[in-house]
């Protein structure tokens, strides 16, 4: 389960679109029209891309009126920070055992 929200997250977080959007969703819930104001695209181009985050779980939308308010989850995007946390090391490691290897060598 966790590899397939690892997946799903990591195919929306592909679109640089889709990045946009959670940037503004960071600040605080906006609308469907709030979201798309800044893009050159269509509203409905824009709900595609809002569909993509949502079956990823990284958007939720309420009800609230006649708006349905769209507010970033953060739960998909911790998954990702712990996968990627479990590479961490290896590779602070590997730049560690550079630098080290780099200042031993000889100066020309």
């Amino acid at each position: 389960m966790a590899e397939n929200t690892i997946d799903a997250t990591f195919a929306a977080l592909a679109d640089p679109t889709r990045r946009a959007i959670l940037a503004r969703l960071a600040k605080g819930a906006a609308t469907v029209n709030e979201l798309a104001r800044p893009f050159d695209m269509s509203q409905p181009a824009i709900s595609k891309h809002l569909k993509v985050l949502e079956r990823a779980g990284l958007i939720s939308r309420t009800r609230e009126g006649q708006t349905r308010p769209c507010r970033l989850e953060t739960a998909p995007l911790k998954q990702v920070d712990q996968w990627v946390g479990n590479y961490r090391t290896l590779w602070e490691d590997s730049f560690d055992r550079l630098s080290q290897h780099l200042k031993s060598k000889p100066k020309r």
